[in-house]
Parts: structure tokens; sequence; C-alpha cells
């Protein structure tokens, strides 16, 4: 008899509304836009009243075709409280409720400043990097177990092994810090990369909890460095909680001729953003179509979405106290749904910034996605994204640091691409990079030899704009992306207790590892504190005997560098580069530590395949 009671009571408390999710958590006061959007989920939700505590008025609440959410709007600005309730109500009586926190806000946290062209970013992914807790390598609600044998498994790198050596990253001279997502993605298999991420609102257990992302991006601030998060808008993965049970239909795009849950693969010609040739189809297949068969394709334009995603990113910036974004596979978003998503977040944050992943070829095309391009007026859009990444100039370094010199070939590359500046509304806040966690490694297109690397090293820290270096590429590691991307993306040895060899440590490098990682530090060290490479305008000259020489100056300095990619020694005149030169009597070549006398009917000779920076002096 007590145990069907007892069931009985079970079944009378399962026939009322249970609040099973709420999204976000908690919020802040004090913000520029006060209203918040809360997502209540349980089942058949939307059947019952939803009320606040303390006669605080609901400004909004929308029910979709799926029963099982409400979406309520409320302004902060009307709550004088620290907390409230949401109360599901039937006939007048509350049967579940939600306690919502207000929490205040860090001080001068709309003014937090990010990432600019003072910075380096040193890219990670965590899951390769190191493992500081053995403990969270497996979880057992997490359906990929750490197997380091498994070329396209977990690892079991995590946050508190990358807090362990945020004294590594900072002694390379690095002051930023982008890891590929580490929000929760519990896919049935490769889910270390994280870009099917199944909870925006959680990190994933194997990576540690929110807290200590929390903590890290702490540690990163105290060293007057910073954590850029990696964020993606375009999809999510198929087992996210709401993938699962869809608010509506068109929460995501599909295709009725698709298959499970109406996918359809992208064609990936985003440049279908902008052909005014284009085909409709074309179109909708490279922006609706799904990057990836477990990774649906998210619609910006409906505005529960967007609204989802934007308070989301807000959330982690303001809880995490980040110092900037980088969103994933940028063109294949709804573009005008992206706009309005970027523009409020720098709306809440004015000095935030924003790098988007637009994997194009053409310089006209990479610039029509930053915030005022010229060539985007021509549609009438403002994308508001800050900052874009130079894929260009990534696809000419490896081949012009070693090739041969033609009419099109070797440094001319290079030369070419800066000709293209005048597209881009803000060179400074652009990308530099040789690699990244989805391109071959720039050591194994160039058979790990350090001259070049040297070359490419040397162009990314004094050009314009903001370099961005890919974990272990300082110590000399390779890796053939034709294997599959586990080749690219390989453990940092030292990362793991049972590691023979530890590259974080002087000591533990091979020699060939120190000229890849004493160059490296040197350079990102220098460059810290040069106002001039930040800032400063650039005057270059067209390569010969593919040499490239380039000023970088403002009214205060000059530095000339010089890139020799011909692997014999060269002898320059000086009298070309008479109005660069103009005033200044000496330099200083701070790779070598040599001091130089400058005279415009001097010369200047350097060794094959080396490159020199030289700080000018009158």
């Amino acid at each position: 008899m007590r145990k069907l009671l007892l069931a009985a009571t079970l079944l009378s408390s399962f026939a009322f509304a249970q609040i099973q999710k709420v999204e976000p958590m908690f919020w802040w006061k004090g913000m520029k836009n006060p209203e918040i959007q809360i997502l209540v989920y349980g089942k058949d939700i939307s059947k019952y009243n939803v009320e606040l505590s303390d006669n605080i008025k609901i400004k909004d609440i929308q029910k979709t075709e799926n029963p099982n959410y409400v979406f309520v709007t409320v302004n902060t600005n009307e709550v004088n409280k620290s907390s409230f309730k949401i109360n599901i109500k039937k006939k007048n009586k509350i049967v579940d409720s939600y306690t919502y926190e207000l929490k205040n806000r860090e001080t001068n946290s709309a003014n937090r400043n990010s990432f600019t062209s003072k910075d380096i970013v040193y890219l990670i992914m965590p899951d390769r990097f190191a493992n500081g807790d053995e403990s969270n390598d497996s979880k057992k609600e997490l359906t990929d177990k750490a197997n380091r044998q498994v070329p396209d498994g977990r690892h079991g790198g995590d946050l508190r092994g990358i807090i362990n050596n945020i004294n590594y990253i900072q002694d390379l001279g690095a002051t930023a810090v982008w890891l590929t997502p580490v929000n929760e993605d519990n896919q049935k298999q490769h889910s270390y990369h994280g870009y099917a991420q199944t909870d925006l609102y959680k990190i994933d257990a194997r990576y540690g909890t929110n807290e200590e992302y929390r903590e890290l991006s702490r540690e990163l601030n105290k060293r007057g460095m910073m954590l850029i998060q990696d964020y993606v808008t375009n999809h999510w993965g198929s087992l996210h909680w709401l993938i699962q049970d869809l608010p509506a239909a068109d929460w995501i795009h599909q295709f009725p001729d698709g298959g499970e849950k109406g996918f359809k693969r992208s064609n990936y010609r985003t440049t279908a953003q902008f052909d005014s040739n284009v085909s409709e189809i074309d179109k909708k297949e490279a922006l609706d179509g799904w990057f990836d068969s477990t990774m649906p394709d998210m619609n910006q334009a409906n505005p529960l979405v967007l609204k989802y995603l934007t308070q989301n990113a807000i959330w982690w910036i303001e809880y995490a106290e980040l110092g900037g974004m980088r969103v994933d596979t940028y063109p294949y978003n709804d573009k005008e749904g992206m706009a309005k998503w970027v523009k409020a977040i720098t709306d809440e944050y004015p000095k935030f910034n924003v790098v988007g992943e637009a994997w194009m070829h053409s310089p006209a095309h990479i610039s029509y996605w930053q915030k005022d391009s010229k060539i985007a007026e021509i549609d009438n859009y403002n994308s508001y994204l800050p900052s874009v990444m130079d894929f260009p100039l990534y696809n000419a370094i490896p081949k012009a640091v070693s090739e041969e010199e033609s009419w099109d070939k070797g440094m001319i590359r290079i030369y070419d691409n800066f000709t293209n500046d005048f597209l881009y509304p803000n060179v400074n806040n652009m990308f530099v990079f040789m690699e990244n966690h989805d391109t071959e490694r720039f050591n194994e297109i160039t058979n790990g030899n350090v001259n070049e690397y040297k070359l490419g090293l040397a162009l990314i820290s004094t050009v314009r704009g903001i370099p961005q270096v890919y974990y272990g590429t300082e110590i000399g590691m390779r890796g053939d992306k034709s294997k599959g991307d586990a080749a690219i993306r390989q453990d940092f040895p030292g990362g793991w207790k049972a590691d023979k060899q530890n590259a974080f440590t002087d000591n533990g490098r091979t020699a060939e590892q120190k000229q890849f990682h004493d160059f490296t530090a040197k350079l990102f060290n220098w460059r810290k504190n040069k106002e001039v490479i930040h800032s400063g305008k650039t005057k270059h000259f067209i390569p010969q005997n593919n040499v490239y020489v380039y000023f970088r100056y403002n009214d205060n300095e000059s530095v000339m560098v010089i890139i020799n990619a011909n692997p014999e020694k060269q002898t320059i005149k000086l009298n070309r580069f008479a109005e660069a030169l103009n005033g200044f009597t000496s330099g200083k070549d701070i790779i070598s530590d040599k001091n130089l006398s400058i005279s415009q009917s001097g010369d200047v000779t350097i060794e094959g395949k080396t490159s020199m920076i030289i700080e000018l002096k009158k």
C-alpha cells in the first residue's frame, strides 16, 4: 500500500509542468540593453501560466509550436531586487518555480579592453596542449572517452593544463590566448575539436568547469593578457539538447529532400553572399546547407535563434571576463542576422574586438566582411565585424619564402598582397598568420626548414595587423594534413606526465626546437613595446632578387625590415630607399643585435634565407 501511495504521489507531481532548464541561468544589472529574454523549458510548459514574483512585469511572452518552451522577456531596469522567482502556475497555484538571479557587474566591465594590433595571439587546441587534471579525462555522462592512442579521439588536455603553463605562453611573448571551443561537445566521436557543441552554457567536463574557464581568463588578465573565445554561430552539434527537441522547425535549416533532420551538405561556396550573378539554389545550398552531417545549420534569421546566440555570447563575455571573440565560418551565416549579433555585442562593449573567419582567397571578398567596408556598401550592407583574417597573406607566405623568384612568384606574392590594403577599412585590425588548427602545418610545408620559419615569423611580426601563432609551431612542430586533421593537432610534448620530453622547459627542448623557440620569443617580446609596429604606416618596395624591403614608421620612429628569401647572400644598395631613410644615420638589427651604419650612398649585406629588422636612429 505504501508503494502504491508513493507511486500515486509521483504521478501526481509529474502531472504538472516541471522546469528542466532556464537559459541564461542568471543575468546582470546595469547592462546597456536592460532587456533579457529567458528561455524556460519543461514538459508542456507553455500550457501553464508564467508569472514573476514581487509584482515584476513581464514585457513579453513568446511561445512556439513546441509546447515545451516559453520565452519570457524582462526589463531588468524595472527590477529593484537581486533575484526574483519565475513561477509556473496552474489555476492560480504555483506548481514549480525558478529563482532568477541578477548579479552586479564587475567594475568597468562595459569598457573592458580587447585584443588589438598591440597583441600577439597564441592559438591552442585544448585537448592537445596539456593535461593538468587527469581526473576529468573521461566522464561517465560524456560519450567520447580519453585515449591518446586514437588520433581523432580525446587525449585529455584541459583548462588546468593551460593554467599550469601560462608562464610558458607569457615568456614566449604572446599576450592573448585563443582556445578552440571548450563548451560541451558530446557527439559520439571526433568531439575533441569542440565545433559541434551540445551545450552553449556549459564548459565540457573533460576540459573542466565554468569556474575554471573564468579562472583561466582571470589568471591571464593578472599578467596583462586576455582570453579569446572561439564562438560558433553557424552550427551546433546534432546532439545539442535544443536540437533534440526543436523549439520550432525553422530553428535550423532543413531540406525536404535531405537526410535525417533535413540534412543537406553545404556546397561551401560562400561567395554566394555577394555574387550578383548567383543562382538562388546555389546560394541556398551554400548558406543553409549543413557544414557536416552532425552539425545542423542554425537559422539566424529566426529572431529567437538570433536572440539566443546574442545573449549567450554576452553572457560568456560578462561571466568569463573575456578579451575578445573569434567567430567560426562567418560567411556561412545569415549576414543580416550576424550584423545585428556583432553590433549588439559591440554596443554593449564598445572596445570589444571580434574577428571573423572568412576563409576566402581574394582581398576584395575578405574586405567585404570588415566593418564599414566600401565594397559592402554596394549591397547597402555593413557587417559591423571589427576584424577579419588575412587568408590571402596566409596563402602567400609559404610559397614566397621557399620558391624561386619570377614575375609572379617569390616575395612578389607578399608585395602584391599588401597592394590590396586600400580595400580594408582597418588594416591594423586583421589577423596575420602562417597557419592555424585547420591548415597544413607551416613547418610541414617547408620541410622543417628553420630559416624559412624565421622568414615567415619575421614577416607576420612586423607587418600591419595582429600576429597569430599556432601552438607548437614555435618549437618546430609539423603535421601533414593529408593524413587527417589529427596530424596537424598533435599533443604538445611535455603536456602529459608520461611524456618523455618536456618542451615547456628550456632544458627539455632539443637543439633544433630551441632554434625555433628562442627566435620566436626574442621577436615577440621585442614587438610588445613597439608602437611603430602596432599602428605605424607602411612603405614597401618592389622585391628585387627575392629580397623584400619595407618600412614601418610614425612621427617618432622607423623600422626597416629586410627579408631575403634568396638562398644566396645579397648586397642591397641603400640609395634606392632614400625617401624612407632620409635623416637616419644608424640602426640596430634586433635579430643579430648588431649596430649598423646607415648611409644613403652605402649598402647592407644580408645572408641568404635570413631577415633583418633594423631600428633606425638619427
